[in-house]
């Protein structure tokens, strides 16, 4: 599977919301592309370099992004509200003429998901809380109706997988923690390590 690569600091999870201003001429042509074509890119933490200018290096997992709303309020910049399917691992790649990073990837198979352990429950009870505070704010702030809601619907709060993806997403810990995170294969062991580093950070017993 061959498709165009964003390389961002941040980490896309599957089922996550990830708002994007585009502005830079390669990937208006790829939006452009994505939308004519409903096909999907992928996002790529950037290992070393930047967003903008120079070609970055990526880590080799990432996260395809469907798109599922846009605007362009100001003139050449796009505003994009996207959502994570599935995430890749990049076997190969190679720059187009203008810079555009293509990634020969291979699909990851989603995680098993099975409900919430009890052990967990506090995860989920934290969560609902996040989704609430966060709702309310941006409900403040009139935000536009790309990114007015952080999460996308329907809360799954008794999903292993929805679960332990969305913490990770709002977890203030480095985005190389959050990347090994994305990359576990095992639902489970993802809510174990959170829920280890709240109870670490007291944010519940």
């Amino acid at each position: 599977m061959h498709v165009a690569l964003f390389p961002l600091h941040t980490v896309l999870f599957p089922d996550g919301v990830l708002p994007l201003r585009v502005f830079e001429a390669r990937y208006l042509d790829m939006v452009r592309d994505c939308l004519k074509n409903d096909l999907p890119f992928g996002v790529c933490l950037i290992r070393r370099g930047s967003e903008v200018g120079t070609p970055a290096h990526i880590e080799d997992v990432g996260c395809l992004a469907s798109i599922i709303g846009w605007d362009m309020q100001q003139l050449g910049v796009l505003n994009l509200r996207t959502l994570g399917i599935q995430r890749f691992r990049v076997r190969d790649q190679h720059r187009e003429a203008n810079a555009l990073l293509i990634g020969d990837v291979e699909v990851i198979a989603p995680d098993n998901d099975h409900d919430l352990s009890p052990a967990h429950a506090p995860c989920a009870d934290l969560l609902r809380r996040v989704i609430d505070d966060l709702s309310a704010q941006r409900a403040q702030a009139e935000a536009s109706a790309l990114d007015a809601n952080p999460f996308n619907a329907p809360y799954r709060l008794n999903s292993s997988v929805w679960v332990g993806n969305r913490l990770c997403e709002v977890l203030q810990v480095p985005l190389k923690a959050k990347q090994k995170l994305m990359e576990l294969d095992d639902a489970s062991a993802r809510l174990d390590i959170v829920t280890k580093y709240l109870r670490q950070h007291s944010v519940f017993k």
